[in-house]
C-alpha cells in the first residue's frame, strides 16, 4: 500500500514543475525502480490512474524502467550485475560488496504538452 504514497509523491513533485512551463497536460512519466528498491511496479501503475484523476497527468502513461542490481566488490574489485536472490560477488564469491545500484526509485523524465 505505500505505493500509493509514492505515487502521490510523484504528482506532488512533477505537477508544480511543470507547471512552471505553462504545461497544460503531462503525457507521461519515466520511472527508474531498482529490483531492491521494495516498489511494487504493478502497483504503482495501478495506484497512478487513481491518484492522478483529476490533474493535468490524469490518461497520462506511466512507464516503468526497472534497474538492476549492481555491485562492487571491496575484495576482489568486480563491478557489475548480479541477481536478486545472489548475495555474493560472481568472480570470488565474496560476500564483501556494496551496491551501487538497485534499490533506487526516481523520475526519469516527463513528457508534457
Amino acid at each position: 500500500m505505500h505505493e500509493l504514497v509514492i505515487v502521490e509523491g510523484i504528482l506532488d513533485a512533477v505537477i508544480p514543475e511543470v507547471k512552471k512551463y505553462d504545461v497544460e497536460k503531462i503525457l507521461s512519466i519515466r520511472l527508474k525502480i531498482g529490483e531492491l528498491s521494495g516498489v511494487v511496479p504493478s502497483c504503482i501503475e495501478e495506484y497512478f490512474g487513481v491518484a492522478a484523476r483529476g490533474t493535468i497527468a490524469e490518461g497520462a502513461k506511466i512507464i516503468i524502467e526497472k534497474t538492476p542490481i549492481e555491485i562492487e566488490c571491496r575484495d576482489c574489485g568486480f563491478k557489475g550485475r548480479i541477481t536478486k536472490g545472489t548475495y555474493r560477488c560472481p568472480k570470488c564469491q565474496s560476500a564483501g560488496f556494496r551496491i551501487v545500484s538497485g534499490k533506487e526509485y526516481y523520475v526519469d523524465s516527463v513528457e508534457a504538452e
